[in-house]
């Protein structure tokens, strides 16, 4: 869900019969990647149909349940950082062996950007030509972390993030009522194992804390930006979560400017279209510029509290001109 494009490609190859040996799957942590690595392995392994993978053969279900045997994952050990020679070791003489039951073997290395330098060299000859016809997949949030001699090896496919509305559909198919999915899914930064872990009570409290403070936000009592910045600072990731927030607000507002109702914030519509209504569209748009800004600031470690104040004042004074 949500990568169309990518699941099209890798179907029209399963169509034609010309998989590539090898891939590195590049995109955001969560958004998929391993989970379409073994659509693909699942796919190439059922023994129902061919372009596809059935879901109901028992090769299928295997997958499915994590326990194929022809099937290797290797990710760095519990204790460890990297991932060393002597596991790409291993998986080269698994991969050397017969299949199990499948028709190939198939290994999964994530995050593959964590194979030192001795172990990816050890690998080249696996990646140039799999043994038996096997499929490796790499997976990584950065390709050009790899060494070239890996990347000139692999066929690339790249995963965008998801959108906040593929990931409000997701949170609420795993359960989640539409009014916490709508607060998370803008927060995830495109990546559904991120909304997983983020934590609904802290993150509801804040946004309400922020919608009262947008509301009262007057540079005729300054004392509302700077108590605003006071609350709503905090840690370096409660601080970007505040921004983020922000961002979604910004963009249900952009979309309102512009006549168009796809907001996902719906909950506090009201309040974003006065804001609307008071910034007009050009207002709207530097506000979205301020926000980002602000962003890339506190990512690179400025004093959030600082942050906050200087944006709080340049929301103020864009409310009141």
């Amino acid at each position: 869900m949500g990568h169309d494009r990518v699941v099209e490609v890798l179907q029209r190859s399963l169509r034609s019969g010309k998989t590539a040996h090898a891939y590195i799957f590049e995109g955001p942590c969560g958004c998929g990647r391993r989970k379409t690595a073994l659509a693909l392995i699942q796919a190439l392994f059922c023994h129902a149909v061919s372009d596809d993978a059935c879901g109901v053969c028992a090769s299928c279900r295997k997958v499915a349940g994590g326990n194929h045997g022809d099937i290797h994952i290797v990710e760095p050990l519990p204790d460890k950082r990297d991932i060393n020679i002597a596991q790409l070791r291993d998986v080269q003489r698994a991969l050397a062996m017969r299949p199990y039951e499948a028709p190939r073997s198939a290994c999964i290395v994530e995050p593959a950007d964590r194979m030192n330098n001795n172990s990816a060299n050890s690998f080249l000859k696996t990646l140039e030509e799999p043994p038996g016809n096997a499929i490796i997949i790499l997976i990584t949030e950065n390709a050009d972390m790899l060494l070239p001699t890996i990347r000139s090896r692999c066929q690339l496919v790249r995963f965008a993030p998801l959108s906040p509305e593929h990931i409000g559909l997701l949170l609420e198919r795993n359960g989640m009522d539409a009014e916490n999915a709508a607060l998370l899914a803008p927060l995830a930064d495109g990546s559904m194992q991120r909304a997983l872990e983020l934590d609904n009570d802290a993150l509801a409290l804040r946004r309400e804390q922020l919608v009262k403070h947008l509301s009262t936000l007057s540079l005729d009592r300054i004392v509302t930006v700077f108590d605003a910045a006071e609350e709503l600072s905090g840690n370096r990731d409660e601080t970007l979560d505040t921004i983020d927030m922000l961002l979604s607000f910004s963009r249900d507002m952009l979309h309102l400017a512009a006549g168009c109702g796809d907001v996902i914030n719906t909950t506090i519509q009201p309040l974003l279209e006065g804001l609307v209504i008071r910034l007009k569209l050009q207002g709207v748009l530097q506000l979205a510029d301020d926000i980002l800004e602000t962003r890339r600031s506190v990512q690179r470690n400025a004093n959030a509290k600082l942050a906050l104040d200087h944006l709080f004042i340049r929301i103020a004074g864009a409310l009141a001109s």
